[in-house]
């Protein structure tokens, strides 16, 4: 086999090889990275005009590239967990790789990076919530008088009241939104359910996990919040509803009245000024969630 063989089976090769690239999002990260000689850009437009056109050159070789929230905090604590020394292109390689696997990453499909990063500071942001979230669950423990995990158990019954949620909406696209308030962080969490052309709803699983878990924290904690829900389809108007997070009454879920609902949804959350409502929009009592061979509340 000759060296020109050789270097096309290489080539080949290559693109079976899917790479990921820790990105700098923002400007006080990047002046963060310069303090490490090795770390040579000196503007953070230029490097993010770098970063675009390899990964216009990648996808045009036909490589695929996954892009991970490079932190340059989470850097230095990885470095000196693991004994690396930080000035090095070596070591920031390895830690792009960890994020691969264990941080916010979005694949690169050929859309700028002025659409590509708020995405993945949005997914950074989901998995920061999911984490805290489900921290402060499993922190509750078991119940000082059944020995019942409370997270376990609450977040069972969250499962289910999602679930009762979505079966009984009506037809087309779902927009759920969670919000917990509490100390010393309020929490928020999104769902979307996209119908699909047979009728099924497309629910991401990472969405889920990161909505069911700040319910269950909700009803856990007995804290303030609530459940919202906009369904939309073609010819009908939209229709809002909402419940009132309630740990300590029936399933944890009480009906916010329509006009509850229309109130919270024409005022101003920060200056408490009315809004003019939203012409093709009902709002409405949201459906019986009936039980459905639901787990039992936890009581005590």
């Amino acid at each position: 086999m000759t060296d020109t063989d050789h270097r096309t089976m290489r080539h080949v090769l290559r693109r079976e090889i899917a790479g990921t690239i820790g990105l700098l999002t923002d400007e006080h990260d990047f002046r963060v990275m310069r303090r490490y000689r090795s770390f040579t850009f000196d503007d953070h437009t230029t490097y993010l005009d770098q970063v675009e056109a390899l990964l216009r050159t990648r996808a045009a070789q036909g490589s695929h590239t996954t892009i991970a929230l490079f932190d340059p905090e989470d850097y230095a604590a990885f470095c000196a967990g693991t004994g690396l020394e930080p000035d090095t292109p070596a070591s920031r390689t390895r830690f792009t790789a960890e994020l691969a696997t264990t941080g916010p990453t979005v694949s690169y499909d050929g859309r700028p990076l002025t659409e590509l990063v708020p995405e993945l500071v949005d997914e950074a942001v989901r998995q920061a919530t999911w984490e805290y979230a489900a921290t402060l669950l499993a922190r509750l423990g078991p119940c000082a008088t059944c020995g019942e995990d409370i997270g376990r158990a609450t977040f069972a019954r969250a499962s289910h009241l999602v679930t009762r949620v979505l079966d009984t909406a009506p037809p087309g696209n779902r927009h759920l939104v969670c919000s917990v308030t509490g100390t010393p962080e309020s929490l928020l969490a999104v769902l979307h359910a996209d119908q699909q052309p047979d009728g099924t709803h497309h629910l991401d699983e990472a969405e889920l996990l990161e909505f069911t878990t700040v319910l269950a924290l909700g009803l856990a904690t007995r804290s303030p919040g609530g459940l919202v829900m906009r369904t939309s389809a073609p010819g009908t108007p939209d229709r809002v509803y909402g419940w009132r997070l309630r740990g300590d009454q029936g399933d944890g879920l009480v009906p916010l009245t329509a006009g509850e609902v229309f109130d919270a949804y024409c005022t101003d959350a920060e200056s408490g000024d009315l809004i003019s409502p939203e012409s093709g929009v009902d709002y409405c009592v949201p459906p019986d969630l009936g039980d459905g061979g639901a787990p039992p509340a936890h009581r005590h």
